[in-house]
């Protein structure tokens, strides 16, 4: 029998997987690189990267940031993190889980894909919406590929990071958005967003 053959270039959330080695090292599909000033994002149902908005503020995106496939930030997503809050009533805000990818290296376009090991996160808050951020390095680059928990990186690099997402949010001619960081977690926690991630999407799309 003939190999069928992909004839469509495959939706980078739905079509691409988190890769055999997931959580430890998954593939991301990057949107945004550090030199960008309006924020893209992928279009859902096409899978085609589109300009979300500009950013109101000069600051940019101190690393890669894009999306992890086939991951969803629904109920085991929200309700992990009010474990971890205190909070109640948050939900997942219904998109891939964000990630972080930091390198050394000079990349100029998103729309890409990259391997990744997760060190770290943000615990983020839009209000009730959980909307974590994985943290993580290239695998084997040269400067970042050697770090295995978020404590090794620098307070300074932390601190532009957080700064991004407190504001990133905010549109020209809006007030600021309620977005708030509850916590920075290791390893290990996000290992586990990025689980729960993927059980919310097998719960979403594959047992609908």
């Amino acid at each position: 029998m003939k190999e069928e053959t992909i004839k469509y270039r495959l939706h980078p959330w739905h079509g691409l997987n988190l890769g055999k080695e997931s959580p430890r090292l998954v593939n991301c599909y990057i949107e945004i690189v550090p030199t960008d000033t309006v924020k893209y994002e992928i279009d859902k149902e096409t899978g085609i990267l589109k300009v979300d908005r500009p950013h109101k503020y000069s600051s940019l995106c101190p690393s890669l940031y894009g999306l992890l496939p086939r991951t969803y930030a629904g109920k085991k997503t929200a309700e992990y993190c009010m474990e971890k809050t205190g909070k109640t009533g948050l939900i997942g805000d219904g998109d891939p889980i964000d990630i972080c990818v930091l390198t050394e290296k000079v990349i100029i376009h998103g729309d890409i894909i990259v391997k990744a090991i997760p060190i770290g996160g943000f615990r983020l808050l839009d209000g009730n919406e959980v909307d974590d951020k994985i943290i993580a390095v290239m695998e084997d680059d040269l400067v970042y590929g050697e770090m295995n928990d978020i404590e090794k990186c620098t307070q300074g690099f932390i601190e532009r990071l957080r700064h991004y997402f407190l504001t990133y949010k905010d549109a020209p001619g809006t007030q600021s958005s309620q977005v708030e960081i509850t916590h920075i977690y290791g390893r290990e926690e996000a290992q586990k967003v990025i689980s729960l991630g993927s059980q919310d999407y097998n719960d979403k799309f594959n047992n609908a």
